[in-house]
């Protein structure tokens, strides 16, 4: 009898309630579910498992994506003796006496590999203890943490550990979790003849952004609350699934017509610069369970065609956006988009870039791939020199100010005037500075 079927055997015989996600928790890496990118036949980490090669591991990753599970599974492969305990309810005593059962176990010939769920909350003392017994290989250490480990584990125990980086669960991920939860008669909720109706399955699955936890807490308690039919079966309908949820599935089809409203409520309301509205929209489709990146590509595209060059600084916000999501993740990324979408509808509008880009595109296709004139052609062969490549170009730094009067279009097209500013924000500042130039210019001919 190894920890796990100890533990589990305990916990039954003592008649403790485990929760489902603790029970159904998979005992071999062929049953985990997600992680494609680290446990892939031929994968960093997978090959190292196979190899009993384990270094010391940190993983960072949001909640419910499978760090303790996985760590199990890795003592569990490489028949390590497996400890583990959590920042919160521990300090250097305890890390004392793991470390203490830990050279016991290597004197006996066996690895250690201790687990320590949150490492980010030990402070740099507690952080400080494991460092001689990871160099030593008393113990082969595995950190979890929902935290950048850059900023939260000191340096000297990250240099001696590798990070791997958990990422959310899809949706299709938890389905497929939440269907082996309801088939296991062991050691999930088989015996309980429970079935989820295709939009519960949905709901639980969307809702729990990620985590499988919190996906396998909700199935539990729609389970254990609903009553049987007459035939037995316990059948858990949208409904119940939202109530074990406690989230309301909101009017807002992800492929339908009501996902091209809400989106295009939103991006009206920035460009209408009301960040009240926007903040409303953006929240109706994070709590419906839209896919928060689309929105922030979707803010992206706006400060381009409705912003521009008005405020450059908003494709920059909307892009860091869209990078502290992805850094942070759900519930607290929400508010990096939310921060965008007020600076967005706050921010001087202009579409200039977007007309004058249509206006080139629009030449370019009705004029086809017109000759570039010779004089803007590089000259980098002697061949090319003498065939006039270059010849006649205003080198614009050597004018004053860097600017000269050249013509820069095909002879055919003619000079061009695409993009005209407006007076809002900085291209007020762009329209007077190309005017001045201009000017210059006239007054030369």
């Amino acid at each position: 009898m190894d920890l796990f079927e100890a533990t589990r055997k305990k916990g039954e015989e003592e008649g403790s309630f485990i929760p489902l996600a603790d029970r159904i928790r998979p005992e071999r890496l062929e049953d985990f579910i997600g992680q494609e990118h680290l446990l892939e036949p031929g994968r960093f980490l997978r090959s190292l498992i196979e190899k009993d090669q384990l270094p010391s591991l940190i993983f960072w990753g949001p909640p419910g994506t499978g760090k303790t599970t996985l760590a199990k599974i890795m003592a569990r492969s490489t028949r390590s003796h497996f400890l583990a305990f959590s920042a919160v309810l521990s300090g250097v005593k305890e890390i004392r006496q793991v470390i203490q059962e830990a050279k016991e176990q290597k004197s006996r010939g066996r690895q250690t590999i201790l687990f320590v769920d949150e490492i980010h909350r030990f402070n740099k003392a507690q952080q400080d203890a494991f460092l001689p017994h990871v160099e030593r290989g008393t113990i082969v250490l595995i950190g979890a943490t929902t935290e950048n480990p850059s900023f939260e584990v000191i340096s000297a125990l990250l240099s001696r550990c590798r990070v791997l980086t958990l990422r959310s669960l899809t949706a299709e991920e938890i389905r497929r979790i939440l269907a082996r939860a309801l088939e296991d008669e062991e050691r999930g909720l088989g015996r309980w003849n429970a079935k989820l109706t295709p939009e519960a399955l949905k709901h639980l699955s969307e809702m729990a952004h990620g985590d499988a936890r919190v996906a396998l807490n909700a199935l539990e308690t729609a389970v254990l609350t609903t009553s049987p039919k007459v035939d037995g079966q316990r059948e858990i309908s949208l409904p119940i699934a939202e109530e074990a949820m406690q989230r309301k599935v909101l009017l807002y089809d992800k492929e339908g017509e009501e996902h091209y409203n809400v989106i295009s409520a939103f991006h009206k309301s920035l460009r209408g610069s009301d960040p009240d509205a926007a903040l409303y929209w953006l929240a109706r489709m994070i709590e419906a369970g839209e896919d928060p990146l689309y929105v922030a590509r979707r803010m992206v595209h706006f400060a381009s065609e409705d912003i521009g060059l008005a405020d450059p600084q908003a494709l920059q916000i909307a892009l860091r956006s869209m990078q502290a999501f992805q850094f942070i993740g759900l519930p607290e990324g929400e508010l990096a988009l939310a921060e965008a979408a007020v600076y967005l509808a706050t921010a001087p509008k202009s579409n200039a870039i977007y007309l004058a880009y249509e206006k080139a595109r629009r030449d370019v296709k009705e004029k086809g791939a017109l000759p570039v004139p010779l004089h803007i052609r590089n000259a980098p062969t002697k061949l090319m020199e003498e065939l006039g490549y270059s010849k006649g170009y205003k080198y614009a730094h050597d004018y004053p100010g860097a600017i000269v009067e050249q013509d820069y279009f095909p002879r055919e097209l003619g000079p061009r005037s695409y993009y005209q500013p407006t007076d809002r924000g900085l291209e007020k500042i762009i329209a007077q500075r190309l005017e001045a130039w201009r000017r210059k210019a006239n007054r030369k001919q």
